[in-house]
């Protein structure tokens, strides 16, 4: 490919200088925070930017800050016709760590970066700088211009690429880094729903029950308090209950303290866009609940939601809103939250979908299915796709085989990257197959042969798209 081994002996040779950004950007904890003037989304997330900016204009580039929503650093002064997507907020650090997570420690044994937000994405945003560098300082001529904005805020809800797209145009072509190689073009679209009842019967069995903390993930984790039943009889029911299963099931705990009897479901967690990897503590409890035939309000909606959402079914057949297609797959549907006491229950389902369907059909649906618990929209995006026979993604795929050597081919996901709201962007990078970069958790890491991948394939991409 054109300029290939240039740029890829300019990466090598400028490595230790790219490694000083990223470690430099990595020691700010750019975790949202409380809003403040010159800082939408907290001080940190708006040093990290600052500190961006102040690289890209250091290496001769154009930059903006707008309004510290997002920042921007142009190739040159011709108008962009590429954007590149990245961001510069993390996720907090949670436990676990085996060192200081804003330290950036490289790891020679197994070539490995370690820092809150190396591979999540703040080493893909370092590295896309470093590919315009390398443009830039090579003399690549260039027929038009390109565009690296940097955001901060997509790990709570992309406010600010909102912002930037109420008051900048986008180029025609953009990619994120914050993705899967080779290419991600399809993106399912996503409801989440909030159900809530009240009961009014004076009539409890279930004292507190509680499932689930996130919306977005198989609950690995259930408990229900119950009075008025019999240890015994809760034991032989999930006795039984078990030996019904051919499928593995949530492992389960009975105790007994003071005439109340819990019920503990241990599962295991996996993220709403794969539900069929987990098992969900929360289903399995209100199988086993259900079982136990409670004769009031409480049996009643328990009942119902026992049915719509049985154990192990991850397609909403029973909700009557299952759907496939061949370019994105099944739709899946989760039931992720769950607290019931006396007085009121309030849940919360997460349902990815694919093209062939529609976001308010399926809503209403569930709407239809759920009556009379009430059912709220409280998200709803429609799928976001990108034709893989255009030439922009051809082009990228054509990168990534010549470079990495591997098979280039389009994914679809159920996951939402942050160009699913902007028509025909896709995901090009930066995590590579079958590497687990521990995004969100502890000890994430990016290697660094991949980091300098991804600057190479990015500084081709630019060269292949706005080359003269």
């Amino acid at each position: 490919m054109k300029y290939q081994k240039e740029i890829h002996d300019y990466l090598e040779k400028h490595q230790k200088e790219m490694l000083a950004v990223l470690s430099d950007l990595i020691s700010v904890r750019s975790v949202q925070g409380e809003a403040r003037e010159y800082a939408p989304f907290g001080t940190e997330p708006a040093k990290a930017l600052e500190k961006m900016l102040d690289y890209a204009q250091k290496y001769g580039f154009q930059t903006e800050n707008l309004d510290y929503y997002a920042g921007s650093a142009d190739l040159n002064q011709m108008p962009p016709a590429l954007g590149i997507l990245a961001h510069l907020d993390v996720v907090p650090e949670g436990e676990g760590w085996s060192h200081d997570p804003y330290q950036m420690i490289y790891e020679p044994e197994s070539d490995k970066l370690y820092g809150r937000g190396s591979s999540d994405d703040k080493g893909p945003a370092v590295a896309s700088l470093f590919a315009m560098k390398a443009v830039r300082d090579l003399q690549i001529p260039m027929k038009s211009g390109v565009r690296l904005i940097f955001g901060t805020n997509e790990e709570n809800g992309s406010e600010d690429l909102e912002y930037y797209m109420k008051h900048r145009t986008l180029p025609p072509m953009v990619f994120t880094p914050d993705g899967d190689y080779p290419v991600i073009n399809l993106e399912k679209g996503m409801c989440r729903l909030k159900l809530s009842a009240e009961f009014t019967d004076n009539q409890t069995h279930v004292i507190k029950l509680k499932a689930g903390d996130v919306i977005n993930a198989v609950p690995a984790h259930a408990s229900a308090i119950l009075k008025n039943i019999s240890f015994k009889t809760v034991q032989q029911t999930v006795h039984d209950l078990q030996k019904c299963y051919p499928v593995e099931i949530p492992e389960t705990e009975i105790d007994l303290d003071h005439n109340f009897v819990t019920i503990y479901v241990n599962g295991e967690s996996a993220h709403a866009s794969t539900p069929e990897k987990g098992r969900n503590a929360l289903t399995f409890l209100l199988e086993i609940l259900d079982a136990l035939h409670f004769e009031n309000q409480q049996g009643e909606i328990i009942h119902q939601l026992s049915a719509l959402y049985p154990y192990g079914e991850t397609d909403g057949k029973s909700c009557q809103i299952s759907a496939n297609d061949d370019i994105s797959g099944a739709l899946t549907l989760v039931c992720s939250v769950l607290e019931m006491d006396a007085n009121k229950l309030t849940a919360y389902n997460d349902i990815r979908f694919p093209v062939c369907c529609h976001g308010e059909a399926i809503i209403s649906k569930m709407q239809e299915m759920l009556s009379p618990v009430t059912c709220e929209a409280i998200l709803c995006d429609e799928p976001h796709y990108t034709d893989k026979n255009s030439a922009f993604v051809q082009t990228l795929l054509k990168i990534y085989e010549n470079t990495t050597g591997l098979k280039g081919e389009c994914l679809a996901i159920g996951g939402g990257t942050y160009v699913h709201h902007i028509e025909g962007g896709v995901a090009f990078g930066a995590t590579f197959p079958d590497t687990d970069v521990h995004m969100h958790g502890a000890d994430e890491f990016i290697k660094l042969k991949h980091l300098m991948l991804d600057a190479e394939m990015i500084a081709l991409a630019v060269t292949e798209l706005c080359g003269a």
